[in-house]
């Protein structure tokens, strides 16, 4: 006997219908006690592995689940999905869930569409919230069971987010105590729900501070070296006591571009970062940030979206697991 052993095999050696033992198999339908555990006992003696395909037409199921990733993702940022990813995968594979990377390229979601209009997927995690979210209103509309990383003013998507509020107005508010009063702030995307998010933290910081904002210092919406060389040079002859970058491909760039303008950090500019990864692992001086478990987000993410596959009722998630890292970067 080996694997390629089917139903119909197990049916004429048993003397019973497949019937009967496709209801033994799946634990589903009327079958009595006895004829299940003999099905159960010939099968696990001979080593029947039942067919993935079907299996999933029998169960309506295709044991499958879409991973989206945004063309605009730059290199760089890599490791935050690759953590998630991580995460998403070890859950699913563990209830024998196979994974699809689907690209979303700015508003074109065609690769998605695809994939949901094919039925190759039981659910779908999108790795971004957006303000104005085409994937997420389109995903609501087929009625897949799907999960977003990330946060949302729409009460009706299930958010699985670390707490980057908080940890952003955590942040800020030991920066403004240890005396940088002065913040720049530095940031991509303002269409980003992560970039509203950490924006909503730093400006809480000031106000429960009691110290005022200078939004004369906010960039927002950079998208390049030679914007990013225009604001560092006018920053630093503009008595700020400090820069917090949005995260750390921000940060990454900042550092490089200091170097080859000679900045130095932190005598000439205390540089922060609202989210650290290995691209600032290897940075002189070492960088302030905010340390998060990316890879206990995506099974979270990937645990929840197995519930909504099964029918469960799910609440969504703010993740409480960061640490502040206070290194040499803000030294005065």
């Amino acid at each position: 006997m080996s694997n390629r052993l089917t139903i119909g095999d197990v049916a004429d050696a048993l003397g019973v219908s497949k019937t009967t033992v496709s209801r033994a198999i799946s634990g589903k339908g009327r079958i009595s006690p006895s004829t299940r555990k003999k099905v159960q006992q010939y099968i696990e003696q001979y080593h029947y592995q039942p067919n993935g395909i079907a299996k999933s037409l029998a169960q309506k199921k295709t044991y499958n689940i879409a991973v989206t990733w945004s063309g605009d993702y730059e290199l760089i940022e890599l490791p935050f999905f690759q953590n998630c990813l991580t995460g998403i995968t070890q859950v699913m594979s563990n209830e024998g869930y196979d994974v699809l990377i689907t690209l979303i390229v700015g508003n074109n979601i065609d690769n998605l569409k695809r994939v949901i209009d094919n039925k190759k997927v039981d659910g779908v995690v999108l790795t971004r919230s957006l303000i104005d979210d085409g994937p997420a209103n389109y995903l609501k509309r087929t009625g897949i069971p799907f999960v977003v990383i990330g946060s949302s003013d729409d009460n009706e998507l299930t958010q699985i987010d670390n707490d980057h509020f908080e940890a952003c107005r955590e942040l800020t508010s030991k920066l403004i105590n240890q005396g940088m009063h002065r913040i720049a702030l530095l940031g991509g995307s303002s269409n980003h729900m992560i970039t509203k998010t950490r924006y909503g933290g730093f400006v809480k910081a000031f106000h429960e501070n009691r110290v005022t904002l200078d939004t004369s210092i906010i960039f927002l919406d950079v998208n390049t070296d030679k914007r990013i060389s225009e604001i560092l040079s006018y920053i630093v002859t503009s008595s700020v006591d400090g820069l917090i970058c949005m995260d750390d491909t921000y940060a990454g760039r900042v550092i490089e571009i200091c170097k080859n303008d000679h900045i130095r950090i932190p005598e000439d500019l205390r540089l922060a970062s609202f989210y650290n990864s290995s691209i600032l692992a290897g940075a002189k001086p070492e960088v302030t940030s905010l340390d998060f478990n990316d890879r206990n987000l995506g099974s979270v993410a990937a645990k929840v979206l197995l519930q909504k596959i099964n029918g469960i009722a799910v609440s969504n998630k703010m993740l409480k697991t960061y640490d502040i890292k206070l290194k040499e970067s803000t030294r005065f």
